[in-house]
This record gives structure tokens, sequence and C-alpha cells, in this order.
């Protein structure tokens, strides 16, 4: 008696499993393949929109002006518009000094743009609006740069009663617009 033919042959259909998890093995190999060279090809654009971010914005300007139901104080901004907080405080003081800033009025804003400068990477001023600024608009009375120090620009905003505010960034060129809520003037 031969060994070889007391050996059942393995079916073709045990085969299969094996021929599935190479098959799956290879499209798993496939796809990461693809996914990777996708994520290559992604790449530049992503990393040339990363690299606009890393830029620091410049503050450049703060004007205001009045219509006939708000007033409107704008922070004009080179780059992109960072992260913006305004928060009403009991008095505005100066960044690092700690000073008070002498503008009159009863209720006050606080503008904080992080990160910003009002200052190029070589130390040069590059702010060119009012450092201290009395204003006489229906709410808005007063506005002044409080800082601009450590990647944060502040400003302070003075009025003689309660605002109420809402803020909207627009582009093309890039701003913050802070706006406060009157009753019509016109």
């Amino acid at each position: 008696m031969n060994d070889v033919t007391n050996h059942p042959r393995p079916r073709p259909s045990h085969r299969l499993p094996s021929l599935r998890r190479r098959r799956r093995q290879l499209v798993a190999l496939a796809t990461g393949a693809l996914l990777t060279a996708g994520l290559a090809l992604a790449a530049p654009a992503s990393a040339a929109q990363a690299a606009a971010r890393t830029q620091t914005p410049l503050v450049v300007n703060a004007r205001w002006g009045g219509h006939c139901t708000y007033d409107r104080l704008v922070i004009d901004l080179q780059g992109y518009v960072p992260g913006v907080t305004v928060t009403p405080v009991p008095k505005l003081y100066y960044d690092g000094s700690g000073q008070p800033v002498p503008l009159a009025g009863k209720y006050f804003l606080e503008v904080r743009l992080n990160p910003a400068a009002g200052h190029d990477d070589a130390g040069q001023n590059v702010y060119q609006g009012p450092r201290l600024q009395k204003i006489y608009l229906s709410k808005l009375k007063g506005i002044a740069l409080t800082g601009d120090y450590e990647g944060y620009v502040t400003f302070g905003a003075a009025f003689d009663t309660k605002p109420a505010y809402s803020t909207t960034v627009l582009h093309s060129p890039e701003r913050l617009v802070l706006d406060i809520a009157h009753p019509n003037v016109c």
C-alpha cells in the first residue's frame, strides 16, 4: 500500500479560507497605499494653509463710525482674524504696567485678540491707529490701545451707558467689527 494514496487530498474548499484571507490582506494593503498617496497629494495644500495661519496676524488700525441705530468700532488686520474675546470690565488698565487708562465713562469693554501683534518680527510698529481717543458718538465715548504684549493685542472702549454689543468678522480685508446698539438717532 502506498502512503500517498491513504492520505486524503485537501479539497479546494479547504484552501478557500486561506485565499480569502490573502485577498483581504492584499485589499487592506492596497487601500492603505492609496490612502497614503492621497494624503501625500493633499499635504501641500494643507501645509500652505497651516503656514499662512502660523504667521501672527498684525493689528494695523482701529476706526469707528456712527450710524442711525448703532456705533461701530472696526479693528483692521493683516493676515487672518485671530481669536477674540469681548469682556465687560469695571475699569480699563494698560497691560504690563497696570496703570489705569484715562478714558471717561461708566461702562467699559475690553477687546482682546490672540494671537496678534501690533508690531512686526523686527519689532517695528505696524499699528497706525489711535492709542487713546475720546469719541463723541451716541454710545461709544472713547477707545484706547491698552496692550500689545506676548501675542495679545488689547483695546478698551468706554461708554456712558451699558452697551449692548455684537461682534462680526469680515474678510477682504480682514477685520473685526464691534457694533454697539442705540436708539434710532436719524
